[in-house]
């Protein structure tokens, strides 16, 4: 058996961490009185591209496009300028790299301790659609709302449900949020009432984002899909369960769903992915045609969710894989664009929550507490239904390899009390 290639650079070799040489994820962060700019991760490092480019370690091709406060210039250069820097950076990363771990100078200005960074949010996204694609996810909110024999609505097993969602709320990682303000139907009232969310929740989720564009009117089909994908981040998409229940009828969620989206600040491409595909799972019946895929389009992506109160320790209240997703992203970004919607570089797609089989794999506190009935136990005793203020939820996710991973890092967010 052959060992996973180490870098000279030792927090990366240690089996743990989620960025190892075989990883090499790109984000955005700054330092000191630096400027935002592209980076990658690396161990406990950051190695500042737009340092290394000007020193001519990088394509040519990729020529001043990590100077920048977002990835997508660099994005816009296409698959093989992407594969070209993830090989030039993996050959510096490397135990036997040269041009960087033999130049001290350039390794002082080049490389920054991940602790002294701010990370900020990696793409500038024009567009969000968020799916819902995990039949357990939707059997448990069916079960819970409707008939259980009727759990899944007629479509479900036709289409990759999804809606078109904002794009202008989608903050990163460490970002904290406000407690929604909206309507809330009561059951003995009958009419709505204004005020905060009473019941607050997460959203367990992935998201890809878009690589390539398409035409408007020109469909991606299954077997392109790949092709228009830059990469994974996880996802949060926090959810006001009461406000929705009242307004998503007959259009979907609007208010509930618009106050914060959450992303992980290292957007992991779809090269590190790919020793990670999986078989699809099972589908029937048969999807029609343009949703038939080759290949094996899943992911073997393990994640958990954590649950934290203010001046308390953290509860793991979920650990679920990826690979269950009843539609798969090819799918679902054929769908998208079946009726002839055009993508941009940088749109964001979400997986939809992400839940398993067991009450411990569930990806939102609506279906581990049963809507609140089954508070789930936190350490220090305290009990959650819902979220409260000062609650602060960790998502992390990463791809298990023979002796290294290639992960996510983590995607936080506290809950603020609502604005009055």
């Amino acid at each position: 058996m052959t060992a996973p290639k180490t870098s000279w650079i030792a927090s990366a070799n240690d089996g743990q961490t989620h960025f190892s040489l075989q990883n090499l994820p790109y984000g955005i962060f700054s330092a000191g009185n630096g400027s935002p700019r592209v980076g990658v991760a690396i161990g406990d490092q950051i190695a500042d591209l737009a340092a290394l480019d000007d020193a001519g370690l990088l394509p040519a091709a990729a020529r001043g496009a990590f100077a920048a406060p977002s990835l997508n210039r660099f994005i816009a250069l296409g698959q093989p300028v992407w594969a070209a820097t993830r090989a030039a950076l993996g050959a510096l990363l490397a135990e036997d790299g040269r041009g960087l771990q033999d130049d001290q100078a350039l390794r002082d200005r080049a490389l920054v301790p991940m602790s002294a960074a701010t990370l900020h949010l990696p793409v500038e996204i024009p567009g969000y659609t968020d799916f819902y694609s995990s039949r357990e996810h939707a059997t448990n909110v069916g079960s819970m709302f409707r008939d259980p024999e009727n759990a899944l609505l007629p479509n479900w097993l036709e289409i990759p449900i999804g809606y078109n969602g904002r794009a202008s709320s989608v903050v990163v990682s460490g970002t904290d949020l406000h407690r929604p303000n909206g309507q809330i139907k009561l059951p003995d009232q009958a009419r709505p009432l204004f005020g905060p969310c009473r019941k607050l929740d997460y959203e367990l989720e992935m998201g890809f984002i878009v690589g390539k564009p398409s035409a408007l009117g020109e469909p991606v089909d299954t077997g392109a899909a790949g092709a228009h994908m830059f990469g994974m981040v996880i996802l949060n998409d926090w959810s006001a369960r009461d406000i929705q229940q009242w307004e998503y009828v007959p259009l979907g969620p609007f208010n509930s769903k618009s106050f914060g989206t959450s992303i992980s600040p290292w957007v992991v491409t779809m090269e590190a992915l790919e020793p990670f595909r999986r078989d699809n799972p099972v589908q029937s019946p048969d999807p029609l045609p343009y949703l038939q895929q080759q290949g094996r389009n899943a992911y073997d992506i393990a994640l958990e969710v954590a649950v934290q109160p203010e001046g308390a320790s953290a509860t793991t209240v979920c650990r679920t894989n990826f690979k269950a997703m009843y539609w798969t992203m090819a799918q679902q970004l054929a769908h998208h664009t079946v009726s002839g919607c055009n993508v941009r570089i940088g749109d964001l797609m979400g997986s939809g929550t992400i839940s398993g089989t067991t009450a411990d794999s569930c990806g939102s506190l609506l279906e581990t507490t049963r809507n609140g009935a089954q508070p789930v136990e936190l350490a220090g005793g305290a009990r959650r239904g819902f979220l409260e203020d000062g609650d602060t939820v960790t998502m992390t996710g990463w791809c298990q390899g023979d002796g290294y991973r290639v992960g996510f890092g983590a995607v936080t967010g506290k809950i603020l009390p609502a604005r009055r």
